[in-house]
């Protein structure tokens, strides 16, 4: 007798896993944001060894509301707004489970065509959408690929820079290649080098504008220049369009100018803000992509409603991507690849697999469309300008600015002692309160408050929920802190 589940259980079960998502999604609210647990105590509320009999799906619903639930930080709940949103929508969820369920490997052209095609299609259209170039579409020179994060795309778009120097990765690197970032880059791009076999030690930290925290493009080119005339080579140029620390815009447009007149490839990592973009109003936020971006990477499973992982990667010239990462055993040599007139994805990442994930991003361009999507960027953007405006008319808080998107920066102000350590003890009473979660950052060497609005449950009334109570922990701080200096405990509540 087969173990294997059968299709009418697949459908009894199914039915059971799709209403439990569907009520965590609905009551996802109740809970407490941060997980509650302590380390390991997950683990001892598991078996220590694995079951020697197969047991019903029933169990492990169960063991779903008594162990794991408990055990994780609920990144879709309204109060999240710790990191960038992660947002899970019903039909990205819905396009997962059925690239889940046709169990496609798309590694080639040729191990299914549909998964190949569509990619090509979804990504053309979120080009279109983005106001992204001619050149980026994968029916011309350039393309695009569904990478599973920014980090990924950052380390191809190395190897392809690499490749383009002559010093490919596969013959070993001669000599010293540097590779350039701002002191507010992402650190995928600081890991990347390493892989990459560029090292730690050749990446080039670029000083930022203190006004606005977006590379320094003078500092930049004097620093290509005495590395170039020093014997190095110049592999890339990392351009952010969004900052994780603070969503700051780097100047794309003078850097591009710069990486033009020495040479040097220039990625650009929007994997924030880029998705901004479908609006058309935000286009600013591509100005020099069209000109001077080798590689542009953004992600959908940020802020435009597609569950991770799903980070889109395109490049002006497919040839050095391919040419870097290109090999051929016989076992995966087939007549449409041999033809060149297809796509092999497997060509366009580090992995020989992948998952079919073009999937839920073609649902959720379906299902919310151009202005769907709008509509959720707009409401992000609403809610970070309340934010702004209730902490710019309150005394006790000072904004950072520039405020950019969907991210708002601020510190609460102290009467004296300790300023870091008092704002990183409000942070964390109330992340542990469970009411909501927030995270921090350093600016110009002062620590600051990091809100990141877009959630996809997230409506105006919790924004609202979570400032009243950062003001309400701040003045019952600020009453304790005098207590404690002053001697008197009648004032502590």
């Amino acid at each position: 007798m087969s173990q294997h589940m059968t299709p009418d259980e697949f459908r009894e079960y199914g039915r059971q896993v799709v209403d439990w998502v569907a009520d965590y999604m609905e009551g996802v609210e109740k809970l407490p944001v941060r997980s509650q647990v302590a380390p390991g105590d997950v683990r001892a509320a598991l078996p220590a060894h694995p079951p020697e009999r197969g047991e019903g799906f029933g169990g492990v619903l169960a063991d779903l509301d008594r162990i794991i639930v408990p055990g994780l930080t609920h990144w879709q709940h309204p109060g999240f707004f710790a990191y960038y949103p992660s947002n899970a929508s019903g039909p990205a969820i819905l396009g997962d489970l059925l690239s889940s369920g046709l169990g496609v490997q798309g590694m080639l052209w040729a191990t299914s065509p549909a998964c190949t095609e569509l990619e090509t299609v979804v990504v053309d259209w979120l080009a279109e959408l983005l106001g992204l170039p001619d050149h980026f579409r994968t029916d011309n020179v350039g393309g695009g690929v569904i990478q599973d994060s920014a980090s990924s795309a950052s380390l191809l778009a190395i190897l392809a820079a690499l490749r383009r120097t002559g010093d490919a990765a596969e013959q070993g690197l001669t000599g010293r290649h540097t590779l350039y970032v701002s002191t507010e880059t992402h650190s995928s791009l600081a890991k990347s080098a390493r892989i990459a076999g560029i090292g730690a030690d050749n990446v080039r930290v670029v000083g930022v504008d203190p006004a606005t925290l977006g590379m320094d493009p003078e500092r930049l080119d004097r620093m290509l220049a005495e590395d170039i005339a020093a014997g190095a080579t110049p592999v890339l140029v990392c351009a952010t369009v969004g900052t994780t620390s603070t969503a700051a815009v780097d100047p794309v447009r003078a850097i591009g100018e710069i990486c033009r007149r020495h040479g040097v490839w220039l990625h650009v990592d929007a994997a924030y803000a880029g998705v901004a973009a479908v609006c058309p109003e935000l286009r600013g936020l591509n100005d020099g992509v069209a000109e001077y971006a080798d590689s542009y990477a953004t992600n959908p499973h940020k802020w435009l409603l597609t569950n991770f992982d799903c980070t889109v990667m395109w490049v002006a010239d497919r040839a050095p991507l391919t040419g870097a990462l290109a090999i051929h055993p016989e076992y995966l040599r087939n007549a449409a690849t041999s033809s060149g007139a297809v796509v092999d994805y497997r060509d366009w990442q580090v992995s020989l697999g992948r998952r079919f994930r073009a999937l839920k991003l073609w649902a959720v361009l379906r299902w919310y469309g151009a202005e769907g999507l709008r509509d959720h960027i707009h409401k992000g953007l609403e809610q970070a300008a309340r934010l702004t405006a209730w902490i710019t008319d309150d005394p006790d808080f000072e904004l950072h600015e520039p405020q950019t998107l969907g991210l708002v920066c601020f510190r609460p102000l102290w009467a004296g002692g300790d300023e870091d350590a008092a704002t990183m003890r409000l942070m964390e009473a109330l992340n542990d309160s469970g009411a909501l979660y927030l995270t921090h950052t350093r600016v110009a060497g002062r620590v600051v408050l990091r809100m990141a609005l877009g959630g996809v449950r997230t409506e105006a009334e919790h924004v609202r929920a979570a400032w009243e109570a950062i003001r309400a922990e701040h003045a019952r701080t600020v009453v304790g802190e005098t207590a404690v200096v002053t001697g008197r405990s009648d004032l502590i509540t």
